[in-house]
């Protein structure tokens, strides 16, 4: 039965009499309202993700000195709009619906509180819209507020209002979530969440936190701005800032996390090695891993010497051990998985025979991959007090969060959409050929373009937020010049990648537009795991009877790449100066 509200055929699905189905793949009892919630953010997700990525090209071909496409003063703008829509507007939609997801839909519920969740999209969407609006029209003494517009530098009262009209608009949108899960708890006293609904409560608790500092940091400044109060304190203004400028990042890891949960167990028959063990590390993330918006402060006057070393060289690594939990938990239960279902010879025969052409599975193991070896050791590297010294402010920290957000969390995101399109939408993709490639190309391409942006941070110090690169600092002798090979290396796959993200958009889009109606259990039969979820449940084969040495030896190589990248990287700060010579 199609919603009154139906657009295109995209909510049309069919449900029994009382609003449940049945879904094909997952076997999970899906009720209407959840569905067309999801839908809903995540297609709103998809138009940020399209919309930033237009001034990915703009801003890339400005960095890239062979084009210099904008203007400086342009320039700050067009980075502005980039870095909203996707680091902010495009990932916490895409998280709302992760929520939903992870709550209602597995626990087989319906979504409670539907006119509050419209009305959070609903704000939600004014809040971006505003954003937009102020950071495109910024004239005058105003900056463009990147993501670090800090106090006393004036950005428009109306970019302040539309953050807090979008933090307000999240908090809205996620009590659906929460009434469920409480109502699940309420209704089963004495049973434990499945992995992925507990992931994405641990997600939701991160993200209050972040979004209360958020309020914290935006309501005072706007008072400010609108001149309501004489002035605002630049210190408290930098911390209370970057509990949702770096937490929303931490929303986006965990998020990410559930998600490579989830994929890698319905489309590869993954299973959890240890639940206890997961989850710990899922607490672990809940009590750390904002402490890691500290890195940015590590330069800063305002905080002393103790508070820096204590969440950057102790508590820090809560967060960091955590990570190393997952890195192991979820290969090994893929590699567990796999040779339980007779995937499994050899030492990486449950790997090499794992649906490498279905996109779902592609796009979430380079997530995983790519993550770890770029975004997540680089983050250690960052986090640390005198490495930090080394990466700070330079265009290495663009390199990093790209590691981070675009190879870890969009790629995850991507490989999700691509399951949503044809699980949700019942949509087969309108190119197979396509969608199959689309991970790869785009993982290569942006992991080399992130791999030169950290190169001529680390090596040439090239600053991280000015349109010129290679230009000599007007008034010294400083040069940068010979960033310029490296420069254009990062250019022309910047441009790749940007081709890879628009492959992203014509799959996605023609898909939903053009893409033939799924219509039975067999047309998704190439979305579930060999053998069925049903073997992940037989209680007579027990996933540890199965070894696991191909993830041993691939966590001994990536502990082996993490030891040299610290190590290399201590080398390049020696080289900074020499101490009494």
């Amino acid at each position: 039965m199609a919603h009154r509200f139906d657009v295109l055929g995209l909510f049309d699905n069919e449900y029994r009499d009382d609003g449940y189905r049945t879904c094909s793949v997952t076997g999970l009892e899906v009720h209407r309202s959840v569905e067309n919630h999801v839908k809903l953010f995540g297609l709103t997700a998809v138009v940020a993700l399209l919309f930033g990525g237009v001034f990915a090209l703009t801003v890339a071909t400005t960095r890239w000195e062979l084009i210099g496409l904008l203007e400086p003063g342009d320039f700050y703008t067009h980075l502005s709009m980039h870095a909203w829509n996707l680091l902010i507007f495009w990932m916490v939609f895409m998280e709302v619906a992760i929520l939903y997801v992870g709550g209602p839909m597995v626990l087989g519920r319906r979504l409670p509180l539907t006119a509050v969740a419209k009305a959070g999209w609903v704000t939600m969407v004014a809040g971006a819209v505003s954003i937009n609006y102020a950071i495109w029209t910024t004239s005058g003494v105003n900056e463009a507020p990147l993501l670090t517009s800090y106090v006393p530098l004036p950005s428009e009262p109306l970019f302040y209002a539309g953050a807090v009209v979008f933090i307000l608009g999240t908090v809205v949108a996620a009590l659906p979530f929460f009434v469920a899960m409480w109502r699940e708890k309420r209704e089963n006293p004495g049973e434990t969440l499945p992995l992925v609904s507990f992931g994405a409560f641990v997600t939701s608790i991160i993200a209050v936190e972040a979004l209360l500092g958020g309020l914290a940091a935006f309501v005072p400044t706007l008072l400010w701005r609108i001149e309501y109060i004489a002035w605002w304190d630049a210190a408290w203004y930098r911390q209370m800032y970057w509990i949702i400028g770096h937490g929303s990042q931490q929303i986006n890891l965990v998020a990410m996390i559930t998600v490579w949960y989830f994929l890698t167990h319905v489309v590869a028959g993954a299973e959890v090695v240890s639940e206890k063990v997961s989850r710990t590390a899922f607490i672990l993330y809940l009590f750390f891993i904002n402490l890691g918006a500290a890195h940015h402060l590590l330069s800063d006057p305002a905080v002393s010497t103790g508070w820096r070393i204590w969440n950057t060289s102790y508590a820090f690594y809560g967060a960091t051990f955590a990570s190393l939990i997952h890195a192991f938990a979820i290969p090994a239960g893929l590699e567990a998985g796999r040779r339980k279902r007779g995937k499994g010879r050899g030492l990486f025969g449950w790997l090499t025979s794992a649906p490498w052409k279905n996109p779902v599975f592609s796009a979430t193991i380079f997530s995983i991959i790519l993550f770890g070896f770029l975004g997540g050791t680089t983050g250690v590297m960052m986090g640390q007090l005198q490495l930090n010294m080394t990466w700070h402010n330079t265009f290495a920290t663009v390199g990093h969060f790209h590691g981070t957000v675009v190879l870890g969390t969009t790629v995850a995101f991507m490989g999700l959409v691509f399951f949503v399109i044809r699980t949700m939408f019942m949509r087969q993709y309108v190119s197979e050929r396509l969608a199959s490639v689309q991970p790869f190309f785009y993982s290569a391409a942006m992991g080399v373009a992130v791999l030169m942006m950290m190169y001529v941070g680390i090596l040439y110090g090239v600053p991280r937020r000015t349109a010129e690169v290679v230009e000599n600092i007007p008034g010294t002798e400083f040069s940068l010049a010979a960033a310029s090979p490296l420069f254009a290396i990062f250019g022309v796959f910047a441009l790749l990648a940007i081709t890879g993200g628009i492959l992203f958009g014509v799959v996605a889009v023609g898909s939903l537009l053009f893409g033939d109606r799924v219509e039975g259990r067999e047309d998704n039969a190439d979305l579930v795991a060999d053998g069925g979820l049903a073997m992940a449940d037989d209680p007579d084969d027990p996933v540890h009877a199965y070894e696991m040495r191909g993830t041993f030896v691939l966590c001994l190589v990536f502990l082996a790449a993490f030891a040299t990248t610290y190590a290399l990287n201590w080398y390049l700060l020696t080289q900074l100066w020499s101490i009494g010579a």
